[in-house]
């Protein structure tokens, strides 16, 4: 194929494309679009005061997951619970295995007890990149016997919030589909933590 030939097709094809990117602007230019007014408060004023359980943990209604495996709300008042520091963590003293029964709180399922990075960190510490062995050794030994949280659960409110009595700020038709219906209030995330991955 000679250069001039090269040359015209590559200008047709190049004018088609520039011709189709065109029409699909236009055509996206005609989609309905939600506007920032529509996502939030924007020109309707203040959003309308939430209120959060105030019942005291263990006499509260538990609300069922948002969807198979989600973080469960927490069902009771978390004023003097928070804010979870290094130094204390308020939810432990209920949710612990060894103690939860005891006091009739659900107890923390075993994915809170693995650790993540485990394999990151056998790696780091082989390299001696790895800052405090002896002290991440002893935590494998607690986490083994639940007796020590894995570091990456620690700051429950990072996944479990509190419910509250709101009215949504948009629609939502989402409708939960669990393949058990015990799911609707526990996890079962431990045995299908790696469904699917090869």
């Amino acid at each position: 194929m000679n250069f001039k030939k090269f040359a015209g097709i590559s200008a047709v094809v190049a004018m088609l494309f520039a011709a189709g990117c065109g029409a699909a602007t236009a055509t996206a230019q005609k989609a309905p679009v939600v506007s920032e007014d529509q996502l939030s408060y924007g020109s309707k004023g203040t959003p309308p005061k939430v209120e959060y359980s105030k019942a005291a943990p263990g006499t509260s209604h538990r609300f069922e997951r948002s969807y198979e495996n989600a973080p469960p709300l927490i069902p009771h008042s978390i004023e003097g619970l928070v804010p979870i520091t290094l130094k204390h963590n308020a939810c432990l003293d209920c949710h612990m295995p060894s103690v939860a029964k005891s006091v009739g709180a659900p107890p923390m399922p075993p994915t809170h007890f693995k650790d993540f990075f485990f394999k990151t960190k056998q790696k780091l510490i082989k390299q001696k990149l790895y800052e405090d062995v002896v002290a991440y050794k002893a935590r494998l030994t607690l986490m083994a016997k639940k007796e020590d949280i894995a570091p990456q659960r620690y700051n429950c409110v990072q996944c479990h919030v509190p419910q509250a009595n709101a009215k949504p700020l948009v629609a939502n038709t989402f409708k939960p589909d669990f393949r058990n219906p015990e799911n609707k209030h526990r996890s079962t995330l431990n045995k299908q933590l790696m469904e699917g991955v090869k």
